[in-house]
């Protein structure tokens, strides 16, 4: 038999809250996170506004020496992974350190250190070069830093799979603790894109939403007038633990990760297969992984992107898995509050699912105005609602054609 996975604690930082608790309450009252970039110039982009993470100073959580060699998205991911292992409960000194692992999802990594220390090199030359270059920059290092942090020495490492990776994080942290690899797990994702070379590389994708006089309500999914998804930053982390550990121990149980699936497109570096397919046969195979039918489900974590191709494609991948039944389901983006946080975006959404099973409430769409016919589902639009949720999932992909799912239910 495999062994259960609970949820035992969370942390966050978003555009919208400095804290799981912040966040949550941002997201039910419909709180947009997007407004004008302030970090860097934007004259020369089309696209000038993003998700940032506001009155966010290192200095404040980490010794400045300390912080100085550490990029920007490995603070984030530090304090999110903080505020999870203390919401969870755990002593580090109680704990056999040789059991937690630690494995985080990242997109990019540290892309300003990068671009820092290349403007460096042209100006410079190498010799100019930091030495803390490359464990700043490397993707890897965020996930080994929590683990210096805390002592674990468990399983440790990073998955990049791009927008889909901190579900693949989760997932594969999910089945470490099945297969008795590990007792505890960290894991979720954590990404700083914002900067003028991760903007700009979207930009020439003209894959982001120009809508810059209106910020707040330039991330629209599910609407006919988006025009493109919002960047944005942050982490999001959760406490996995095997279930007898964890009620060993007395810890508080949020609920359960139940199933996990992954699927490729195979067919293009950014569409989605018209079809929906692959993405379907990854929540029909996290559905099964669970024990359960898709009538089950009664909500959907969509990845809502707010692009006119995943918006109508998600929404086709979720009639070809759900059937008659995806017109009973109720939907929602949290991207259009929170903007895209690339290889986070999976780990807060994961943290959604279970606020709204928690909670019974599901959090709004906002900004969906002017529904797509296309997009014709019941996506909780621009006011939040109430549901008792027994079984959620939560669907994140990811250019290359990468699919992945999760499902979480109530804990009983």
């Amino acid at each position: 038999m495999k062994k259960r996975v609970v949820i035992t604690g969370m942390g966050a930082l978003t555009p919208v809250g400095h804290n799981v608790a912040e966040t949550w309450n941002s997201l039910v009252n419909g709180v947009s996170g997007v407004d004008t970039i302030s970090n860097f110039d934007t004259s020369a982009l089309s696209a000038k506004i993003a998700g940032q993470i506001k009155n966010f100073n290192p200095e404040e959580h980490f010794d400045p020496k300390e912080a100085r060699k550490m990029d920007i998205y490995t603070h984030y991911a530090l304090v999110a992974a903080r505020e999870a292992v203390k919401d969870a409960g755990i002593d580090p000194a109680k704990q056999d350190g040789s059991r937690v692992g630690v494995i985080t999802g990242v997109g990019i990594g540290g892309i300003l250190t990068f671009q820092e220390e290349t403007v460096k090199n042209h100006e410079h030359g190498p010799r100019r070069i930091s030495p803390f270059f490359i464990p700043k920059m490397i993707s890897n290092i965020a996930a080994a830093h929590i683990a210096i942090e805390h002592g674990f020495k468990g399983p440790n490492f990073s998955i990049a799979s791009a927008c889909a990776s901190a579900n693949h994080a989760i997932g594969t942290s999910f089945r470490a603790i099945q297969y008795g690899d590990a007792d505890i797990i960290i894991s979720g994702g954590a990404e700083a894109g914002v900067t003028s070379l991760g903007v700009g590389g979207f930009c020439a994708l003209r894959a982001l939403s120009t809508r810059n006089d209106d910020p707040k309500a330039a991330s629209r999914p599910f609407d006919s007038e988006r025009d493109g998804f919002v960047m944005s930053e942050g982490a999001a982390f959760l406490v996995l633990e095997e279930l007898e550990h964890a009620k060993a121990r007395g810890a508080r149980i949020y609920a359960e990760l139940a199933g996990y699936a992954a699927t490729d497109d195979a067919y293009h570096i950014t569409a989605p297969l018209e079809d929906g397919s692959g993405s379907a046969a990854a929540m029909l195979g996290a559905i099964a992984d669970a024990g359960l039918q898709p009538t089950d489900i009664q909500y959907v974590n969509a990845h809502g992107t707010s692009t006119p191709l995943n918006d109508k494609g998600e929404t086709i991948s979720l009639k070809n898995c759900f059937g008659d039944h995806a017109c009973k389901l109720k939907i929602n983006s949290t991207k259009s509050m929170v903007g895209h946080m690339l290889g986070a975006a999976a780990g807060i959404e994961a943290i959604v699912c279970v606020k709204t099973i928690e909670t019974g409430i599901l959090h709004p769409t906002i900004n969906l105005t002017h529904p797509d016919p296309d997009c014709d589902l019941d996506y909780v639009p621009n006011s939040a609602q109430k549901l008792e949720v027994t079984n959620a999932l939560s669907n994140s992909l990811g250019f290359g054609g990468h699919n992945s799912a999760i499902v979480i239910r109530k804990y009983v």
